[in-house]
């Protein structure tokens, strides 16, 4: 009887035993699905997962080459974000830099609700193009070859409403939560494409540039035996020079945008653009512009034939030639404020 108490006694005590040992292990081991095993899935595995989605670097569709092009974009992109703010704040620049957000300004943005794009039209930068790469944005169309000229500036019909059309409310939640940009140009040369577009070549065949401003500026500034013909550089930098040209300007109405400043077009010190693209740099510009804004491949801007957008001195130099330094420099004082703003050199050839 004892011998069997002694058992039973040992027993149970060596279950004891191994029940305590097996708590106490249990204790510092994790359960499978524990701590673990999460930390390994959020670290382990997931770093695996993304080296077998992500291509080696041997195999990137993006070479080297082509991701130093994007860093040096984006760096120029914060250069010119800072200069904006930088000149912005000048106050000595500031009658030349700063304006309302009035109607008129509105009207020169466009709206891009399918993805949340403001765009402010810039006449002689290209607009036609980025009209038809927001619309093809929009789904209205496949490829921008697909759209046809005239639907581009059918602003009613053709789904770009201007901002200037949406009620107050609906235009401060857009300027403040939409991806908004411009693109401009070297002042002088803008006003150089301006003169032969319209004046010269025509190719919208719009009649009143000829039939109506041309006349009213070689009236007022045309000297020589040109005076009853027609418009002449020179006449065309005098009155753009002229600071009393302003009632000629509200005669001629929303025909001056082609040669009104950028300032005055879009309201760069008041409207935080998001993005700065240069006409001279277009190439590298736009891909990022539409990269930014989350547009698809498909919507791509237009390729750019080699040297199209690239700024010519001399061709600035020649137009300028003969005209008389005094009205080149009202001229300048006029677009000072843009010269300033974005970046471009002061002309050479201002104070010869």
């Amino acid at each position: 009887m004892r011998l069997w108490w002694v058992l039973s006694c040992a027993v149970t005590w060596a279950v004891l035993a191994v029940l305590l040992l097996s708590r106490l292990l249990s204790m510092n081991r994790p359960p499978y699905r524990g701590l673990t095993t999460e930390f390994f899935s959020r670290t382990e595995i997931g770093n695996f997962s993304r080296s077998l989605s992500r291509p080696k670097q041997h195999l990137s569709k993006e070479s080297p080459g082509r991701a130093e092009t994007r860093s040096t974009v984006e760096a120029v992109q914060r250069e010119r974000q800072e200069l904006l703010r930088r000149v912005c704040a000048d106050p000595a620049l500031h009658n030349l830099t700063h304006t309302n957000v009035s109607h008129f300004v509105l009207s020169r943005i466009f709206v891009c609700d399918h993805y949340r794009i403001l765009f402010c039209q810039t006449p002689k930068v290209g607009n036609t193009q980025w009209k038809k790469v927001l619309l093809v944005a929009n789904g209205r169309y496949n490829s921008t070859s697909d759209v046809p000229e005239d639907i581009v500036h059918q602003h009613d019909k053709n789904g770009l409403p201007r901002l200037s059309s949406l009620p107050p409310g609906e235009v401060s939640l857009r300027l403040r939560t939409y991806f908004k940009f411009l693109i401009v140009r070297e002042p002088f040369d803008r006003i150089i494409s301006a003169f032969k577009d319209k004046f010269v070549k025509n190719p919208r065949q719009e009649p009143w540039y000829r039939q109506r401003i041309a006349p009213a500026i070689v009236r007022r500034y045309g000297s020589g035996p040109a005076r009853r013909h027609a418009l002449r550089f020179e006449d065309f930098v005098r009155y753009l020079g002229d600071a009393q040209a302003e009632r000629l300007d509200a005669a001629f109405g929303e025909h001056i945008i082609h040669w009104v400043t950028y300032v005055r077009l879009c309201a760069p010190c008041q409207i935080d653009y998001d993005a700065v693209g240069h006409h001279e740099t277009l190439e590298s510009d736009a891909p990022y512009v539409l990269r930014r804004a989350g547009v698809p491949g498909h919507a791509a801007y237009p390729p750019i034939p080699p040297g199209v957008t690239a700024f010519n001195r001399s061709k600035v130099q020649h137009y300028f030639r003969g005209i008389s330094p005094t009205w080149i420099r009202r001229l300048y004082r006029r677009y000072e404020g843009d010269f300033r703003l974005f970046g471009y050199e002061e002309p050479s050839f201002l104070w010869m």
